[in-house]
């Protein structure tokens, strides 16, 4: 499943418990790199890639109304519009589903630098990560799978990479040994971080065992191999 839509706006101004049964622990350190991604369905987490610009999931953004949500502060929640979304021009829709290629990332420039507090993650240039290194998922997302109040909090966990259809230049797959333990619904987008602290793919898609939907494997794009396009359109934004 992708793991994009999950709470509306109403509830994003809730407090969440922390449960952080599905995604893992509160992470202080990582949190000033990421940001939320709301829209009227639900919302998605992105990672801060610039002063004004973040990086996310297309599947987040394509053809929505967004808006990228911070918290000031007072931790009241603020939302602010877009100047402009690009979208990867190899992004396929139906991609994920129909198991074609697809280039799964989205920019989104702000009207404004973020406040002081965030800071822009560094690109990663690790394009072929290997089976069993430790990579860190990080975003919103639901803490419980299925109860919409656990979302909203930010959460990491560390999982190990591994390598089902072969090593990719293209993909990222994850899976913990701890049953439940991976991204969620809320956390498309997120950084997925490298061992060396890096961006090193943003989270596109994730599945259950049984009947969960979360929390077996977790999917990112990887971010070294697509470096060329994001500099190309941060230049055209005159980053």
């Amino acid at each position: 499943m992708r793991v994009a839509a999950a709470a509306t706006l109403g509830m994003l101004g809730a407090t969440a418990p922390a449960k952080a049964v599905t995604l893992g622990e509160p992470a202080p350190r990582l949190a000033p790199h990421v940001v939320m991604v709301v829209e009227r369905q639900g919302f998605c987490s992105a990672a801060v890639v610039a002063p004004d610009v973040v990086l996310t999931a297309a599947h987040c953004v394509a053809g929505k109304e967004i808006r990228v949500m911070i918290r000031d502060a007072a931790n009241a929640p603020v939302l602010l519009a877009p100047l402009g979304v690009a979208v990867h021009p190899q992004y396929d829709k139906g991609g994920a589903q129909a198991r074609r290629r697809s280039i799964d990332l989205a920019l989104v420039r702000l009207p404004a630098p973020l406040p002081s507090g965030f800071l822009p993650a560094t690109l990663g240039e690790n394009g072929r990560p290997a089976a069993g290194e430790s990579w860190t998922v990080a975003g919103y997302g639901l803490g419980e799978e299925g109860d919409p109040r656990t979302g909203g909090q930010f959460r990491a966990a560390a999982l190990p990479v591994i390598e089902p259809y072969g090593p990719s230049t293209i993909l990222v797959w994850l899976r913990s040994s701890t049953p439940g333990r991976g991204a969620c619904t809320g956390d498309s987008g997120g950084p997925i971080f490298a061992p060396d602290g890096s961006l090193g793919a943003i989270t596109a898609w994730a599945e259950g065992a049984g009947k969960a939907r979360c929390g077996a494997l977790t999917q990112g794009v990887l971010v070294a191999p697509q470096r060329a396009w994001i500099g190309k359109t941060l230049a055209g934004w005159g980053r």
